[in-house]
C-alpha cells in the first residue's frame, strides 16, 4: 500500500541527498584522495581543503587535488584509483550527520517516509547504506545510475516517487548542492538547503532558489510544520553555472 499522508495534510515523503546531507563521507573520501595524492608524490590536503569539494564526488576531488577536469588526459586513469581507494574503506569515519537519526525517527513516527536520492552510482551508494544501516530503513534508495539522467535532471527524484507511489507534489527534497534543488524543483517538490553540508564553492545557498534553508537537521521538522515562512519566493530556479 501507498503510504498514507499524516493529519493536517502535511507532506507524505521526506528524500535526502547522501553526500553531505544524510551522511558526513568527507572524511572517508578524503583519505582516499590523500592517498592517491602520496601515491603520486603529491601533498596531502587539509580536511578544511576538501570538504567543499565531497559533494561533487570524484570529479570534485579529483579537481581539487590535480587540477583535472574529465577531459583532460589522466583523468579517468586518477578517477577509476580514487574510487577503488574510497571503495575498499568506504565506512571507518562516516556516519550520519548529528541531529539526522532523530529527524527519521521523528519523521517516520509522524507518519511520514523517508529516502535517499544521490549521484553516487548503485555500487557504492549500496555498500555504504548497508554499512550505516539507518534505522528505520529509507524506503527508496536512488543512486546515481538507476535513473537515465543523474540530477540536476529531475529523473532520480521521479523514479523515487514512482517507488514510492506518491506524487513529486506531497515530497520535499533536501540537499546541500544547486543540483539537488534545481532537480528538486524540476520534479514539482519542495526544496530545502542543506546548511549543514558541503554546499561548494560556487554560490551561496541562499541564491539556489530553495524553499528554505536549514542549519540543521531538525530544522526540517519546522518547515514540515509550517512553522517557518519560505525564506525565498517559490520563483523560476536559478540557472546551474
Amino acid at each position: 500500500m501507498p503510504p498514507q499522508s499524516p493529519p493536517g495534510g502535511a507532506r507524505a515523503a521526506v528524500l535526502f541527498d547522501l553526500d553531505g546531507t544524510y551522511a558526513d563521507t568527507a572524511a572517508d573520501m578524503g583519505a582516499a584522495l590523500n592517498a592517491l595524492l602520496a601515491h603520486h608524490g603529491r601533498p596531502a590536503l587539509a580536511a578544511a581543503q576538501i570538504r567543499p569539494h565531497v559533494s561533487n564526488g570524484a570529479r570534485g576531488l579529483i579537481g581539487a587535488g590535480f587540477g583535472l577536469v574529465p577531459d583532460d588526459p589522466g583523468y579517468a586513469d586518477l578517477r577509476t584509483a580514487f574510487l577503488d581507494l574510497y571503495a575498499a574503506d568506504i565506512c571507518r569515519h562516516t556516519r550520519p550527520f548529528d541531529g539526522m537519526d532523530p529527524l527519521i525517527r521523528a519523521l517516520v513516527e509522524q507518519g511520514l517516509c523517508w529516502g535517499i536520492v544521490t549521484n553516487k552510482p548503485a555500487w557504492l551508494t549500496e555498500p555504504l547504506l548497508a554499512a550505516l544501516a539507518p534505522m528505520p530503513a529509507p524506503a527508496c534508495i536512488v543512486s546515481g545510475d538507476t535513473a537515465a539522467r543523474p540530477k540536476p535532471h529531475p529523473d532520480p527524484l521521479l523514479h523515487a516517487c514512482t517507488l514510492l507511489d506518491l506524487d513529486p507534489g506531497r515530497c520535499w527534497y533536501v540537499g546541500d548542492d544547486l543540483r539537488d534543488i534545481l532537480a528538486g524543483r524540476a520534479a514539482g517538490m519542495a526544496t530545502l538547503a542543506a546548511g549543514w553540508g558541503y554546499l561548494g564553492t560556487e554560490s551561496h545557498p541562499r541564491d539556489w532558489g530553495a524553499d528554505g534553508l536549514v542549519e540543521h537537521p531538525l530544522a526540517v521538522l519546522d518547515w514540515l510544520a509550517g512553522a517557518r515562512p519560505p525564506t525565498a519566493p517559490p520563483s523560476r530556479p536559478p540557472r546551474a553555472a
